[in-house]
C-alpha cells in the first residue's frame, strides 16, 4: 500500500515529533504538515525527507504568530490532496486527523489528544473576560463542531494514553487502543556517575506545563538548587519568579539534557499531561520523578518505586514533597527505575504500532 504521513506542524522536537520519526522508520513516506520551522531540524530526519507544507507556510511572520492563525487550520489541512495514497497515517493533537480522504483509503490516526484548547482548556481561554474572550467564544464553538465532524474521517484511532482514550470515547464516541509513545531508551541511558545536588525540570514554557510553580517552589527551598531547561512564551513570567538558586538554561540539545538528567537527584513535573515523555526519559536515566498525580504520569510513574505523586498544583505542596523526597530518596533504585522505563522503548512502540496497522489493512 502507498502510504502518507500527516502531522499538525513542525516547530520543535518534542514528543509528538518523536512519534512521527518512529512511524516514518516503519513506513517511509512523503509527509504533509501545516508549516515547518526548518531551523529547528537541521541535520535531522525532518531536514532530509520530502515534506509538503500548506499555504500557511508562506504567510509573513507565521512561525512567530501561528497560534493566532488557528481559525485557518481546518481549511489548511483540508487543502492537502492525498488522493494518490492508499494508507493515511496521521499524528494529531490538533487538526491533522481532518484531512479529506476518499472511500478507497484507510486512515489510521495516532491521537495525542482531541484539541486541548477547544475542549479541556476552553475555560482557561475564557478566564479574564474582555474582548479576546468575547471573540474566542463563538470561534471555539465552531472549531469544536469541526473537530467532532473531522473525527468521522478516521477509520481507526490509536490513543497515546489511557486518559486520552477516555477523552476520545467521551468526545468522539470512538474506541481507541492505547499504544504509549516511544522513548529512546538507548540514548537516555543509566550512568555510573554519582548524582549531584540539584533537581531538574524541562519543557516548553507554556501555561499548562506549570513550570512557574516549580520555579516558585524553590523560593521555599533556598538551600536547594533547580536547573530548568526550555523556552517559550512564559519565559519572562518564569524568570521573574526565579531566585538565585534557580538556573534557567534555555533551549539545550538532547545530549546536554541527557547529561543533566543523569546527574540530577529527581525530575520535577507539575503538568497534567496526556502522556508526558520527559518523565519517562528521566526514568530511563534512572532518575526518580516527582509529579502531579493526574493524567499520563499515573501511567508512567510507579508511586514509591520510580517516583512520588502530589495532588495539589501549588508551589508549597511541591516544596513539601521535595522535603519528603530528601528524607526518603534511598528507597529509589536507579536500576529498577531504568528497568521500568524500558517498557516504553521505541522498539516496543514500533512492534505494537505495526501490528495494529497490518491487522487493520489486512481486513
Amino acid at each position: 500500500m502507498k502510504s502518507v504521513i500527516v502531522h499538525d506542524w513542525l516547530t520543535s522536537m518534542s514528543g509528538a515529533e518523536k512519534v512521527v520519526e518512529a512511524i516514518y522508520e516503519l513506513y517511509p513516506s512523503k509527509m504533509f504538515t501545516l508549516f515547518k520551522d526548518a531551523s529547528k531540524f537541521k541535520g535531522g530526519l525532518f531536514d532530509k525527507i520530502e515534506i509538503e507544507t500548506s499555504f500557511l507556510q508562506k504567510m509573513p511572520g507565521m512561525l512567530q504568530y501561528y497560534r493566532n492563525l488557528l481559525p485557518l487550520f481546518p481549511h489548511a489541512i483540508e487543502s492537502f490532496d492525498l488522493s494518490d495514497y492508499d494508507l493515511i497515517l496521521s499524528s494529531s493533537h490538533s487538526v491533522a486527523k481532518g484531512v479529506l480522504p476518499h472511500g478507497g483509503q484507510q486512515h489510521i490516526c495516532y491521537c495525542h489528544t482531541p484539541m486541548r484548547y477547544a475542549w479541556d482548556l476552553y475555560f482557561d481561554y475564557m478566564k479574564g473576560g474582555g474582548l479576546k474572550s468575547l471573540l474566542m467564544k463563538p470561534f471555539l464553538h465552531r472549531i469544536r463542531n469541526w473537530d467532532v465532524f473531522a473525527s468521522m474521517r478516521v477509520d481507526h484511532f490509536i490513543a497515546n494514553s489511557e486518559c486520552v482514550a477516555k477523552r476520545i470515547k467521551k468526545i468522539y464516541r470512538r474506541d481507541a487502543p492505547v499504544i504509549h509513545p516511544p522513548v529512546d531508551t538507548k540514548f537516555f541511558a543509566l550512568s555510573e556517575k554519582p548524582r549531584e545536588d540539584f533537581y531538574i525540570t524541562a519543557g516548553r514554557f507554556v501555561p499548562y506545563k506549570k513550570i512557574d510553580i516549580i520555579v516558585e517552589a524553590f523560593r521555599h527551598l533556598p538551600d536547594k538548587k533547580l536547573v530548568v531547561i526550555g523556552e517559550g512564551p512564559e519565559m519572562n513570567k518564569i524568570r521573574s519568579k526565579a531566585g538565585k538558586n534557580v538556573a534557567l538554561l534555555g533551549f539545550q540539545k538532547s545530549e546536554y539534557l541527557k547529561e543533566m538528567l543523569q546527574k540530577a537527584k529527581a525530575f520535577l513535573f507539575m503538568a497534567n499531561e496526556d502522556f508526558g515523555i520527559l518523565p519517562v526519559e528521566a526514568q530511563s536515566c534512572g532518575t526518580p520523578v516527582i509529579a502531579f498525580g493526574k493524567g499520563g504520569a499515573l501511567e508512567t510513574v510507579v508511586e514509591n518505586e520510580t517516583g512520588l505523586f502530589l495532588f495539589n498544583q501549588s508551589a508549597s505542596a511541591l516544596a513539601d514533597m521535595i522535603k519528603f523526597f530528601e528524607r526518603n530518596q534511598e528507597r529509589f533504585d536507579p536500576k529498577f527505575i531504568r528497568q521500568h522505563a524500558e517498557s516504553f522503548s521505541r522498539e516496543h512502540f514500533q512492534n505494537k504500532f505495526q501490528q495494529f496497522v497490518e491487522e487493520k489493512t489486512r481486513r
